[in-house]
Order: structure tokens, then sequence, then C-alpha cells
């Protein structure tokens, strides 16, 4: 469109440029002999129309214009073709001539030979300022029209092979760099997804070499780093299982002793408080790494899911009684078909969400009385999948920490309860083991809040 525009553009200004040259040419001739005729020649009509004969007779450029003098009613009198003399002048020009006393000009078709012409009237004026005839000239435009479409075909003929040498360098950039780019992206895209190691074959010049030698370096380093955090991870978790049983059976033996104190009762209570907290993290630290592995692997068999959120609820609810958490339970009014799934890993993501829940899901009374929590769970079906939600009214997720909610060891910033930050990680890569979503919104009404939402298939 831009070439087009330029195209026209140029054309127009060519086209311009050659017909203002020709009328200009032809002006400039008609006032030199209008002002010869008037300053010398004019003094009776019979000295006007011999002075026009002989000058005719002697017009140089006979052979490419025609020069005509024509009385004031617009007759031809004399012509330097002989064909036009006698005929009736009708184009607007010569009454515009007369009336301006100025040079005037028309571009058009002549009746006569229907052929299109220029011509240039001009006033013969004498001493005594009257407007005593006109002068005309008359070109054919044949030849300046064949120029002048010459010139627009060339233009237009160098606009395509602008256009031709536009779509080739265009080729050539789309195959050498967008092309590239675009498919380096998409590797990138999945080693930024976890797929680190992932190596680009790299038969690339120049930069785009360089770009992608960096990218799989970084990819190895990525992978290596990931290696050595699984191991690590692993190694500790396993370290710190045995002294964590040790810890929590002691831990429970001695808080059943009846030679404690309240004091000492209290803190061997903390302390194994303290210490399955720290089994839930090794835990979840276990199951992260197996997953990492790829050595995670379910137990399935068939499940009614009505009936394991409820055995949920239920073993959950006996931990919250000592603290102000209100627990519903929304059941589905028809009975569901069961689903399979590894019912342990489903009740851990259900304890994950409910733990979360108690912990993000308080808020402050406007009396400032103390934090209460409350937690619905409502259990459904829609097509072909079963769903848990659990809603929350507390303070929810800020919008632009959503997306991030999944991702390992993310903590957003209203944390404010200890953990290792891979639990919902961990939550979502069982439930995408299953086959099932995971998914995380804000409630946008007047109670607010945040809802879990687990979706299950059928089969």
């Amino acid at each position: 469109m831009t070439l087009t525009g330029i195209c026209v553009i140029l054309s127009i200004i060519i086209g311009s440029s050659y017909y203002s040259s020709v009328r200009n040419t032809l002006i400039s001739k008609a006032k030199t002999a209008s002002s010869f005729f008037s300053s010398f020649l004019i003094g009776t009509y019979g000295e006007f129309y011999d002075a026009a004969q002989n000058y005719t007779k002697n017009f140089d450029d006979a052979d490419k214009l025609e020069l005509q003098f024509l009385n004031l009613s617009g007759d031809v009198l004399i012509s330097s073709i002989g064909l036009t003399a006698g005929t009736s002048g009708s184009t607007p020009e010569i009454q515009r001539a007369i009336s301006t006393r100025q040079p005037a000009y028309y571009i058009g078709i002549r009746a006569l030979t229907n052929e299109r012409v220029i011509a240039v009237a001009t006033p013969l004026i004498h001493q005594n300022g009257t407007v005593v005839g006109i002068i005309r000239y008359v070109s054919g435009l044949h030849r300046l029209d064949v120029e002048v479409a010459q010139s627009v075909l060339t233009i237009f003929m160098l606009g395509i092979c602008v256009f031709l040498i536009m779509l080739l360098l265009e080729f050539l950039f789309i195959r050498q760099v967008a092309a590239p780019v675009v498919k380096i992206t998409k590797l990138c895209g999945r080693i930024s997804s976890g797929s680190y190691g992932t190596q680009i074959e790299n038969h690339y010049k120049e930069e785009i070499h360089e770009m992608v030698d960096s990218i799989n370096e970084m990819s190895m380093q990525l992978a290596r780093a990931e290696t050595v955090q699984s191991e690590f991870i692993s190694s500790v978790s396993h370290e710190l299982r045995t002294p964590l049983t040790a810890i929590t059976g002691w831990g429970e033996t001695l808080v059943y002793s009846e030679n404690l104190d309240d004091d000492a009762r209290r803190g061997i209570e903390i302390i194994l408080k303290e210490a399955k907290r720290l089994s839930k993290m090794v835990e979840d630290l276990l199951n992260f790494t197996r997953m990492s592995e790829g050595r995670f692997a379910l137990r399935i068999e068939q499940v009614s899911l009505p009936e394991l959120v409820w055995e949920t609820i239920s073993s959950y609810s006996e931990l919250v009684k000592s603290q102000s958490i209100k627990l519903e339970y929304n059941a589905h009014d028809e009975e569901l078909p069961q689903i399979p799934a590894d019912p342990s890993r489903l009740r851990q993501v259900f304890i994950n969400i409910l733990d979360n829940a108690t912990k993000y899901g308080k808020k402050l009374p406007a009396d400032g009385a103390a934090a209460e929590c409350r937690i619905i769970v409502s259990i459904g079906s829609a097509g072909d999948s079963q769903f848990v939600s659990f809603r929350d009214f507390g303070n929810g997720v800020p919008e632009d920490e959503l997306q991030f909610i999944k991702q390992r060891f993310f903590k957003g910033s209203n944390f404010s309860e200890r953990g290792s930050g891979i639990g919902l990680s961990v939550c979502d890569e069982i439930v995408s083991y299953h086959g099932g979503v995971l998914l995380f919104e804000n409630i946008d009404d007047e109670e607010g809040g945040f809802e879990v939402t687990v979706i299950l298939p059928v089969k």
C-alpha cells in the first residue's frame, strides 16, 4: 500500500510537471506574440489582419503548434494549418481571456478532430486599450500523453521491482531470523516450564548461533542445579524422618505420663505439634523429589468422591475443634458414580487445601474480636467430571500473584504462616496425575474470599 501510494503520487507529480511545462511554454509564446502585436503592428483592423497573415506565414513552430488569430466572437480568422480558418471557437478559455485580459488555457477534446489538445488564448490589446482580437496556440497532446504514460509505467514497474525485492528480503528475514527465533522461543518455553537440560540444535550463524549456545549452556546448568537440589532435598528429607519419628514417638509417650507438671506437659505438646509440622514438610519434600525424578506413582482404585470428602472433613474437623473454625459441607443432591483415583493421595490434596484455608482464610471482625475462619466444602458434577470446591472468606490472593500460586516454593505477599511453599505445587501435580485440574479463584461478591476447586474425570 505504501509503494502504491508513492507510485501514484510520483505519477501525479510527473504528469503535472509535463503538462505544466507545456502550458507555461505556450503561455510564454502567447504573451510574447501579444506584446509584439500590441506595441508595433496594431493600428487599423486591416493592418492587424495583414500583420497576422505575415506572422502566420513566418511561424517557425508550424510543425509542432497551430497558431490561430480569432475575432472577439471567437471565430478563427487565420490559422497556420488552414484547416480551422473560418470555424467558430467554442472552448471556454477564449471568452475567459477576453474578459480577464489575461492568458487563459484549456485542456480537452477538440471537436473537429476528436483529439486531446491544449490551447492557450491571449488577448490582443489595441494601443487605445480595447481588445481587438485573440492570438491562440493549439497543440495536440498525443505525444505528451504517450510520454506521461511511459513515465507512469516506468514508475510502477520500478515499484513492482522494489516490492519483489522487499518480498525476497522478508522471505530471507523470516528464514534466517524470524523462524529460528520462533522455534527457539518455543524451546525456551519448554525449558522455563521445567524441561531443564533440553538442547536446541545449533545450525545457525553469527549472533543466533551464540544465543543458542548460551541457551543450551543455561539449560544444562539448570538441569545440573535441579539434580543437585533434588538430591539434596531427598537426602535431607530421609535424614530428618528418623529423628522426627523418634521425637514424635517419645513425645506421645511422655505427654500421657502422670508425673509431668502443667508446664512440662505444655512444652511436650508444643514439641509434638512442631514435630508433626516438620513431618508434613518432610513428606511434601519427598513427594516433590519423587515427582521431579519421575518416581511418583498412584495406586488407582474405584473411589466414591463424596465418601472420601466426607471422611476427610470428619477427620479434619477433629483437628480444628479447639480453634474458631466453622467447617460446612454441601453434599450433592444425587448419588455420584465412583471415579478411578488414589484415595490416599486425594486425601492428601484435600487436607493440604484445608490447611491453607485455615491459615489464610481468617478475617478480623470490625469490632476487633478474635479472627474467625469459615470454610465451605461443596461437591458436584459437570459433564464427565466431578469437582470439590473449598471456599474460605478471607482476603484472597492478589490478582497479580494468582498465576504463580502453583509454582514450587512460591510464597505470596500476604504470606504470614510458616511453610515450605510447595504444598499447592504437590497438590497440582497429584491432581494432574489423575488427569484433573486444580483451579484457583478470588470470589467477587459481598463476602469475598478465595476458592480452590479440584476437578477430576469420571473415567
